[in-house]
């Protein structure tokens, strides 16, 4: 008599590689179904603390292209903009539980809020050393469809991905270090979206060892 064998469940974590090498980018569409990643969506917009901060480029006081907040137990700092410490909100707590799997310990999350097409975030690296040399940084959007790319630092390779409403996107490996990614303006007619990136701390600023 044949038995038949009923195949194990795919891992999660093991989506497709989308860079070419040197890092490990993974895309999970449709990660929080269509009516919770609406509710996360209006509950972020609603509770989290949104600032417009404006940003030193070259001397000239400059205003970001998008709402910001951050939530993590130390201050954050980029480009003459500086975080305070803030503990993270209960919404962002259930968001961070739900990801757990597939990243967990993350204990600090920047918030970015997307009004439309012409709000953007320039290329740049998440590759501040607190969170270590080969990071986990685990990218959730709600809202409207943006196009999420990424060049190498060295080549000539590009790489786009449309992040869609309830999508996780995670970033591991040397990626950071190898590569940068951004979201670009776009003319299209595009809607309101809100992007958490969270990360775990690794190493206080100013101070020696890890935690």
């Amino acid at each position: 008599m044949t038995r038949r064998t009923t195949p194990a469940a795919p891992d999660p974590a093991a989506g497709e590689n989308l860079v070419p090498r040197d890092g490990r980018v993974t895309y999970h569409p449709g990660f929080f179904a269509p009516r919770r990643a609406d509710e996360l969506f209006a509950r972020c917009h609603d509770e989290l603390a949104w600032g417009q901060e404006v940003a030193r480029f070259f001397g000239r006081a400059v205003p970001l292209p998008r709402r910001t907040a951050w939530y993590g137990p130390i201050s954050y700092a980029y480009s003459g903009v500086v975080h305070p410490p803030r503990a993270m909100a209960p919404v962002l707590v259930e968001i961070r539980d739900a990801i757990e799997a597939l990243a967990p310990k993350m204990d600090c999350v920047l918030a970015n809020h997307y009004r439309n097409g012409r709000d953007s975030v320039s290329w740049h690296a998440d590759d501040e050393a607190e969170w270590g040399s080969d990071p986990v940084i685990a990218s959730v959007s709600f809202g409207a469809t943006r196009r999420f790319s990424l060049r190498h630092r060295e080549a000539a390779e590009r790489v786009s991905v449309e992040l869609e409403h309830g999508s996780l996107l995670i970033m591991a490996g040397p990626t950071q270090r190898c590569w940068q990614h951004a979201i670009l303006k776009t003319n299209r007619e595009v809607g309101a979206r809100i992007n958490l990136t969270f990360r775990r701390l690794v190493a206080v600023p100013g101070k020696q060892g890890v935690r």
